[in-house]
């Protein structure tokens, strides 16, 4: 078992932050976090490109470059594979392993299932010692159907998933369901109006991730502090020094 893997403990969950760029993956690490994920929309969002579209590949491997040698461990959030050969998705992964990644979320966005279970053993194939992250996209973007969730991930996990994930799950029976049900760690995205992370943790749940919410909360805060100074209010919330961010890259103050 990798360490990455050991992480995954059924009630005692891996609470899994996602950066989107050096600063924020490092300023994670510094609190203490052990392992950082990334945001596909954060990604493509501060590069202005769509997210969910196969378009930022390169930008995301670029990301993990800077990222994979940093004091945590690192896996990526990789689309679809952003390919829809198997080959080339498994490719990828090799890539990101190469680069000291340790980890790939690859979604099914509903399309065919036998199509992403071959990306998945495709990746299993050419990067062994990444932790596959199978996420189906029946509650995020579909009607949540129960027996085609589960029909899903049971072919993921066929063809080598180490963990699955389903975004969208907040009902706090049906996860505990899922998570009693399969013999990999179950992954669900937190939802500020779901079960708290203790009450995912009593579910059974291994693995909570944020997704795009600190992407998300980071830009709405500049937008509050902007919008406090112009009608002249003192801004709220808190800010890490310049000399704070400055050391999360090496650099110098000025």
């Amino acid at each position: 078992m990798t360490a990455f893997a050991a992480l995954h403990r059924p009630g005692e969950p891996l609470l899994l932050p996602c950066a989107w760029d050096h600063a924020s993956a490092h300023a994670l690490a510094a609190r203490g976090f052990r392992a950082v994920g990334t945001t596909s929309l954060g990604v493509a969002a501060a590069s202005g490109l769509p997210d969910g579209a196969a378009a930022t590949r390169d930008e995301t491997l670029r990301l993990a470059l800077t990222l994979g040698s940093g004091p945590f461990l690192l896996t990526v959030d990789a689309e679809s594979g952003f390919a829809d050969d198997p080959d080339d998705v498994g490719e990828f992964a090799r890539q990101l392993a190469a680069v000291g990644a340790v980890g790939i979320n690859l979604e099914d966005a509903l399309g065919p299932a036998g199509r992403h279970a071959a990306k998945i053993a495709a990746v299993r194939s050419a990067a062994p010692d990444l932790f596959v992250n199978a996420r189906t996209d029946t509650y995020w973007s579909g009607d949540g159907d129960p027996g085609e969730t589960v029909r899903r991930l049971e072919a993921y996990r066929e063809a080598g998933a180490d963990g699955v994930f389903v975004p969208g799950l907040t009902d706090p029976a049906r996860i505990a369901s899922l998570a009693a049900h399969f013999d990999v760690p179950l992954n669900v995205l937190h939802s500020p109006t779901g079960p708290t992370l203790p009450h995912l943790a009593d579910l059974g749940v291994a693995r909570v991730s944020l997704g795009s919410l600190l992407y998300r909360r980071a830009l709405g805060a500049a937008l509050e502090t902007v919008t406090d100074i112009a009608a002249g209010r003192p801004p709220s919330g808190t800010s890490p020094a310049y000399e704070e961010v400055a050391a999360l890259s090496g650099g110098q103050v000025r």
